[in-house]
């Protein structure tokens, strides 16, 4: 899925606030290195966060997203250490349900493929 694929999705699909927040979170796991999706839906989840960063979350902070582009940036232990410590808090923040909710919607909605029922994975 292109850039530009992930933009149009995007400009579709209103996020409420605690679906930002899911997304936000998802970035933090794959910065932390706890993501377990392919690296290609990695990659749409990440442009995904790019076109989604600057809507309100409903549990989370604003300042995670300046964590987040240092984390991208240059990520030295401590950094990564940050990542892991603020992407358990959000974990525990937004229940399971909510979380697998939104993961859920963005299968059925098209923007990463469905779960086959081969895929054991969590996200």
């Amino acid at each position: 899925m292109t850039p530009e694929h992930v933009a149009a999705w995007a400009a579709t699909h209103a996020l409420s606030p605690i679906q930002v927040d899911c997304a936000v979170t998802v970035m933090l796991k794959i910065l932390d290195g706890k993501c377990k999706m392919p690296e290609p839906e990695k990659v749409v989840m990440a442009l995904l966060y790019d076109r989604i960063k600057h809507l309100p979350g409903q549990l989370l902070d604003a300042d995670i997203h300046q964590l987040i582009e240092s984390a991208r940036n240059c990520a030295d232990e401590a950094l990564k250490d940050l990542i892991y410590e603020k992407r358990l808090l959000a974990e525990t923040a937004i229940s399971r349900p909510v979380m697998k909710g939104f993961k859920a919607l963005i299968r059925a909605e098209g923007l990463l493929p469905a779960k086959t029922a081969t895929d054991h994975s969590e996200d």
